[in-house]
């Protein structure tokens, strides 16, 4: 079966909102072994939505729509869909009902504008809405070969609504595919794309079963893992086999699978070792604090840290004493390192060294960071080279950061 998944709305044309139901309905279906060939969003104009409607019947055997079902003027769903049947909209009184019921139950008086909800195209099923006013729409279309139909369920814009109707009431309708569908995801840090396609080699060919795709983004590399097979169980194993295969290839610079960031690995290993952590942050904004607070339990094992330009940093971490300026380079952060460690007795401490003056905007000079570390015995220093976004260059060496903890960690 091969589906399609329409999302109806200016709002989402014109950038306001971005449709995030198309990707999740695209997700659901692949689970049960439905492979989705169309995004399609169109805004509030009728004839290009009943344009669209007709082509779409013919080249897919299941259509999802989403939004365009509420009471206003630009809510051109049910009226489309009776263009495309070419019949006429008709009341269903339980619908209607139902609808009323829901006002009532909320003290509030029923605009006439909502009894357009209850219409529908003739021959149409209403399906019902336990989350809001706007039933969705169940129809077999037939093609225009005279043998085969297309199914289509139209569902409410709003995703509260949207999610349960589809679970509820569209999903137990939908043949499930021959094939299951399953996703598996791999973080790593570390290695370039092109990089991670060489020493990956055949596992990232094209045709392979499972299927690996390799993306990147802040200098974090995700590898995506798609297998299909009869059963969960065949798609689980399959892809159990393609980790090991990558875990071979790649080793230590995987540090995390699905959701995972290097923050909660950090955290965790942290955690299993009951150790603690502090940090010195000249030129991030905070960033690298921020991502560690943002970690579940993590006032646990991490004391805090100092945000500060370069030129004052051991004013904060030694007051008092007079202090040559810290120079840019390893050693600087070396020294932060090790004075933050001292400042908070913790097991571990992190400094970055971003310099604020450097050329953010000259493509021939690349800007350079240094991430130190150090606990009561040594201490470890890595030189970054940076984009000349910002923005970017400041996540990068926030995770840099975080991955020279991580190495060490899973060292001892």
């Amino acid at each position: 079966m091969q589906a399609e998944i329409i999302a109806i709305g200016s709002e989402l044309t014109n950038g306001e909102k971005l449709d995030t139901n198309s990707q999740w309905l695209s997700t659901e279906l692949a689970a049960v072994g439905i492979s989705t060939h169309f995004h399609t969003t169109i805004a509030d104009n009728l004839d290009e939505i009943v344009t669209q409607f007709r082509l779409s019947v013919q080249r897919s055997d299941l259509i999802l729509i989403t939004g365009g079902l509420g009471p206003t003027l630009d809510d051109l769903t049910r009226q489309t869909l009776a263009e495309l049947t070419g019949t006429d909209l008709v009341l269903d009184k339980k619908s209607m009902e139902i609808i009323e019921a829901m006002f009532q139950k909320r003290s509030r008086e029923m605009p006439e504008r909502n009894r357009i909800q209850a219409m529908f195209p003739r021959g149409a099923e209403p399906i019902k809405n336990e989350h809001g006013t706007a039933p969705g729409i169940w129809m077999e279309v037939p093609r225009l070969d005279g043998k085969s139909i297309c199914l289509i369920a139209a569902m409410p814009g709003v995703p509260s609504e949207m999610k349960p109707m589809f679970y509820q009431s569209v999903l137990p309708r939908v043949t499930r595919g021959t094939n299951m569908i399953r996703f598996a995801r791999i973080n790593c840090f570390g290695v370039g794309e092109s990089q991670t396609e060489e020493l990956l080699g055949d596992i990232t060919s094209r045709g392979r079963d499972p299927e690996v795709g390799i993306t990147a983004h802040e200098a974090t590399i995700t590898l995506r893992i798609k297998a299909m097979g009869s059963s969960v169980e065949e798609c689980e194993q399959k892809i159990a086999e393609t980790n090991i295969l990558i875990q071979e290839r790649l080793g230590e610079y995987i540090f995390g699978y699905e959701d995972e960031e290097l923050e909660h690995v950090v955290m965790m290993l942290l955690s299993q070792k009951q150790q603690t952590l502090s940090t010195c942050e000249c030129g991030t904004g905070g960033l690298l604090s921020y991502r560690l607070t943002e970690v579940n339990g993590s006032a646990d094992w991490y004391t805090g840290g100092i945000i500060s330009r370069l030129e004052s940093v051991c004013e904060y971490l030694d007051p008092g004493t007079e202090h040559a300026a810290v120079e840019f380079n390893a050693a600087g952060a070396v020294l932060i390192a090790q004075a933050t460690q001292k400042k908070y007795q913790t097991d571990f401490a992190l400094a970055i060294l971003l310099d604020p003056h450097q050329s953010w905007q000259d493509a021939s000079q690349v800007p350079q960071a240094y991430v130190a570390l150090a606990n009561r015995e040594s201490e470890w220093v890595d030189e970054i080279g940076l984009t000349v976004n910002r923005a970017i260059a400041k996540s990068r060496v926030t995770k840099a950061a975080l991955n020279l903890l991580r190495r060490n960690l899973i060292l001892k």
